[in-house]
């Protein structure tokens, strides 16, 4: 890929604004005027800016790219700014770079020279597809037309991937020095299934989140109507790996919805439920963030001055 231009110290890739846009700014950050609760939710496959490069380089039409995105979830979820905590969403498509796998979960075998970047020894995500870069898209369908060239890996990471996990970071770690605790809720959605609940909500089992906070997230969504399971088949992803540490007062759950209760799957495209389906959401997200910050911090933690 030749890039061409400068903008801020930043080259932006020769016809493809919509690379060069992702390049300015790889997420967008909602923040409330003051931050009022030890929450920061995150959304990083709702990403809908999709490269021309990237499209051009696909034997997948548009809809098919988008079968990997969770779709509005970024909306579905706004409510938590309301309530006092930021949002960060990545803008960049999960087909075009996955921000909920490690770094290193990349596949050689998709790129036409050696990588110059640290792999992490290919696993089953890898070896199905589903990488930090992946192969396919979520109903198994093969992305690219041919092999990548070896400068994409790095680029990807380095220009979208890393900021975005740096803004993630440094919101978690300005919440916990401000309330002495702090808790990641990572928003997903997934596909529909006979079998699938309403919610999935993963703390990998009991790893990354207090009991006490798993516990009252499950019951405030059943409280509104929704049907839940812990763990499976979702027990959390890479965020929730890296972020939940209970013991230090950082907390992580990962939270899927099923996507037949507010999208059209086929369309992509919201229907009619899902103004409802966002404020059921909204009412059981207020109740969750109000739990005592007490219950979260580190045992033997000091209350801060304001309590």
């Amino acid at each position: 890929m030749t890039f061409s231009g400068t903008e801020g110290g930043n080259t932006f890739p020769a016809g493809d604004p919509a690379l060069g846009s992702l390049f300015e700014h790889a997420f967008d950050l909602a923040m409330p005027e003051r931050q009022l609760v030890p929450f920061v939710f995150a959304s990083p496959h709702s990403g809908r800016v999709y490269p021309d490069s990237f499209v051009a380089a696909s034997r997948l039409g548009a809809i098919g790219l988008r079968r990997s995105e969770d779709a509005f979830v970024d909306k579905l979820f706004a409510s938590a700014v309301a309530l006092g905590a930021p949002m960060i969403a990545a803008r960049f498509p999960r087909a075009y770079l996955d921000a909920n796998r490690a770094p290193g979960e990349l596949d050689p075998a998709m790129f036409a020279e050696p990588l110059n970047v640290a792999i992490d020894t290919p696993g089953t995500r890898v070896n199905a597809g589903l990488g930090v870069i992946p192969r396919i898209v979520r109903d198994g369908a093969e992305i690219y037309s041919g092999k990548l060239p070896a400068h994409e890996a790095e680029m990807r990471l380095s220009r979208l991937y890393r900021p975005y996990h740096a803004a993630l970071a440094k919101l978690l770690d300005e919440t916990r020095n401000r309330f002495g605790c702090a808790v990641l809720i990572d928003c997903h959605s997934m596909p529909s299934a006979a079998a699938i609940p309403d919610a999935v909500l993963g703390d990998r089992y009991g790893m990354a989140a207090a009991h006490a906070l798993i516990h009252k997230a499950e019951i405030e969504f059943e409280r509104q109507g929704f049907t839940v399971a812990r763990n499976t088949p979702y027990a959390g992803g890479y965020s929730t790996h890296i972020h939940g540490r209970p013991m230090l007062g950082m907390h992580a759950v990962q939270i899927e919805i099923n996507r037949a209760l507010y999208l059209d799957e086929e369309r992509i495209e919201p229907h009619g439920r899902f103004a409802d389906i966002a404020q059921r959401i909204g009412m059981a997200l207020r109740e969750i963030t109000g739990i005592e910050p007490a219950l979260l911090r580190p045992m033997g933690a000091r209350p801060l001055a304001a309590e």
